[in-house]
């Protein structure tokens, strides 16, 4: 087992060392600008990729919230990311306001992020390495079983096992899961 753990921790390094740059710069609700400087020292960064306009995003919010508040203790930086290209801040600012985020809203008018994560739905968690590798995409829950069938609780927090594993220092067991909600309009090459 010992070989195990020594193969695990070089393919760690390794990946580090050949994880590309991760570059962007995107202003949040407020005004603010973030890079990816910010992720230094983090045990891992969670998007929550969200639309103003879709419903299963908006209901979600509550169980984000308390996720990013159970895990910001933990090392964990938590945004929530809107891939809209002509969400304006101010409107930006009042869903951010009327939905009660507790923590940064971005807007990925050029849709980098979406990019870096491969995010293709909303709601739709991902979880990054500091140096940008995703850990996990999918999912935050299967509180939502299909379109139109839904738990009256989920039964399975596929996010927060994956947080678990991550603060814990290893790969989620599970690191993709097919989220449920409402598509993401991918900007063409040209309109970045």
């Amino acid at each position: 087992m010992l070989w195990q753990t020594i193969l695990a921790v070089v393919l760690g390094a390794v990946l580090t060392l050949l994880s590309p740059g991760v570059a962007f710069q995107v202003q949040d609700t407020a005004g603010k600008f973030h890079t990816p400087a910010e992720w230094k020292g983090k045990t891992a960064i969670l998007f929550f990729f969200v639309a103003s306009d879709c419903p299963v995003s908006n209901s979600y919010v509550p169980e984000m919230n308390r996720i990013a508040q159970q895990y910001t203790a933990r090392g964990v930086l938590t945004v929530a990311v809107m891939p809209e290209p002509e969400m304006s801040v101010e409107a930006a600012k009042t869903y951010a306001r009327e939905y009660h985020f507790a923590f940064p809203v971005l807007l990925d008018r050029s849709q980098d992020l979406v990019r870096l994560a491969g995010a293709t739905v909303t709601p739709e968690a991902a979880i990054l390495s500091p140096t940008g590798n995703v850990l996990y995409r999918g999912r935050i829950d299967n509180r939502l079983a299909d379109f139109g069938s839904q738990r009256r609780s989920a039964t399975e927090h596929d996010t927060r096992a994956a947080l678990e594993a991550v603060v814990a220092g290893h790969l989620p067991a599970v690191q993709f899961t097919r989220s449920i909600g409402c598509a993401i309009t991918m900007l063409k090459r040209n309109q970045r």
